[in-house]
């Protein structure tokens, strides 16, 4: 379920153009949130079900951040380091996919925000990511790093 959803949005264009708004070194890097209010809204609450976790949580994986079970939806991460003792455990972490190239890059994203430009979805503090989008973002956090474009290559 999680590369399929993975798919569509990409497919739909929906991360072009958004920030990467959480990066806590050595921990993950967190993107998935539309740059437009409008488009953001609309897929917030489309949850899918939880993965069977087949593969750990280590670095270059990348997983659906979750509030609890079966509450999957746009939002993922790319762990930085092996975070399987801490999110193998939790429902809804199941990897999906991993970078296979540009780790490196992951790795510099600004992180100088830490938790602080959004956290994470349960945290509670992201409604005015989905409310002011790329505009809200750029004003209260003008260094976090862009995702121009998305693209699945063959």
């Amino acid at each position: 379920m999680g590369a399929d959803r993975f798919y569509e949005l990409v497919g739909s264009r929906y991360y072009d153009d958004s920030r990467f708004f959480r990066a806590v070194p050595g921990k993950w890097v967190q993107f998935g949130i539309a740059g437009k209010p409008a488009v953001a809204q609309r897929w917030r609450s489309r949850a899918i079900p939880d993965d069977v976790l087949k593969q750990h949580n280590t670095k270059g994986y990348i997983a659906f951040s979750n509030t609890g079970p079966n509450t999957r939806s746009t939002q993922v991460f790319v762990n930085l380091a092996d975070n399987s003792a801490q999110n193998d455990k939790e429902p809804g972490f199941a990897p999906f996919g991993r970078v296979v190239e540009g780790m490196d890059v992951v790795e510099k994203l600004y992180s100088g925000y830490g938790e602080h430009s959004g956290g994470g979805m349960r945290a509670g503090k992201q409604d005015a990511m989905f409310a002011g989008g790329n505009s809200y973002l750029d004003r209260e956090f003008p260094k976090l790093d862009h995702l121009i474009r998305v693209r699945i290559v063959p």
